[in-house]
């Protein structure tokens, strides 16, 4: 029996779409520098913090911890982006293996795809722009991001807010997230999740997945299914995308 497309792939984009964190956490303390401020985040502090979804709320939460009071943390947080733009166009950044295969075939099936993140629109149209080339429209029919929403992952409106731009029924989608708190957003929206840890995740308890890979390059006859190692076909759904 012939196997039905997924209505719409949804893309979380750092750690997700390409490994980023490292260029963010870097950018984070350029911009600290530069404000004569004597914060370092290791990769352990960073870490820890990138539970808290959203840039400048990690800025708050880190401020907050070591009682710094006087901190404008949105002109911080603008010049991070602004380090990190920089750093984006200026490395050879690639997407994650077999992030632009699965864009290209669904892209080839006319499959819808749409991108749901909390990090910035200029972070996004930076980082397609440096691995996917052109604007971000020509690839991802919807794009949402941490200024198009209230409330951020673990909540679900940036992927209820993608499933209205669409006009899909979540359960007919899939989403791709790398961390749990991603995983969580997608879960509560309804939608069946793949997930490929990164850097930073690695040790997140990834329980609900419809699927974790190790990446979007894993084949389909060596997964593990929901956080068991063992082997499992694909949903019938992603046969197609996921080839042999």
């Amino acid at each position: 029996m012939r196997s039905m497309k997924p209505a719409a792939l949804i893309f979380d984009v750092d750690g997700t779409l390409a490994e980023t964190e490292e260029l963010h956490r870097k950018a984070f303390n350029a911009a600290f520098k530069e404000a004569g401020l004597n914060w370092i985040w290791d990769c352990s502090v960073y870490g820890e913090l990138l539970r808290t979804t959203g840039g400048k709320e990690r800025i708050t939460v880190y401020a907050n911890l070591i009682g710094e009071k006087a901190i404008d943390v949105p002109t911080l947080h603008r010049r991070k982006t602004e380090i990190y733009r920089k750093m984006v166009t200026s490395t050879s950044l690639e997407l994650r293996p077999g992030v632009k295969r699965l864009i290209d075939i669904a892209y080839k099936q006319s499959i819808p795809m749409a991108i749901a993140t909390t990090t910035t629109r200029s972070n996004v149209d930076a980082l397609i722009a440096a691995t996917l080339g052109g604007r971000v429209e020509n690839w991802f029919m919807s794009v949402r991001c941490g200024e198009d929403v209230v409330h951020k992952k673990p909540h679900p409106e940036v992927y209820e807010r993608v499933l209205h731009d669409l006009r899909v029924s979540a359960h007919q989608c899939w989403a791709f997230e790398d961390s749990r708190v991603g995983l969580e957003a997608a879960l509560a929206a309804g939608m069946p999740t793949v997930v490929t840890p990164s850097l930073y995740t690695q040790t997140d308890d990834f329980s609900g997945a419809t699927l974790m890979l190790s990446d979007l390059a894993t084949p389909y006859s060596a997964l593990i299914y929901r956080g068991h190692a063992q082997l499992h076909a694909v949903p019938s759904a992603l046969i197609p995308l996921f080839g042999h």
